[in-house]
């Protein structure tokens, strides 16, 4: 399967501990995203178009309006990364 490089650096952050928090419009649909790290700070490359193929991929998840976090399917699909800390 074939992941931008946007998802990717997604799916990584998630893979170390990072959340996508979500709110919702009157409709009931997510209207905005904000990635997390583990540390707390907000990556700029989660948008909502890259959130939207993570979750038709089946890559992230949510339990009970939780934030979103990586499924199995996503921990199967990401590259090993070296972490640039």
């Amino acid at each position: 399967m074939n992941i931008s490089k946007p998802e990717q650096r997604v799916l990584h952050v998630l893979t170390q501990g990072g959340a996508i928090d979500h709110v919702r419009g009157p409709n009931g649909k997510v209207k905005s995203v904000t990635c997390y790290t583990r540390d707390g700070h907000v990556l700029t490359d989660c948008t909502l178009a890259v959130f939207t193929r993570l979750k038709i991929r089946r890559m992230i998840r949510s339990t009970d309006g939780k934030p979103y976090r990586i499924s199995v399917l996503g921990r199967r699909s990401v590259r090993a990364q070296m972490d640039n800390h």
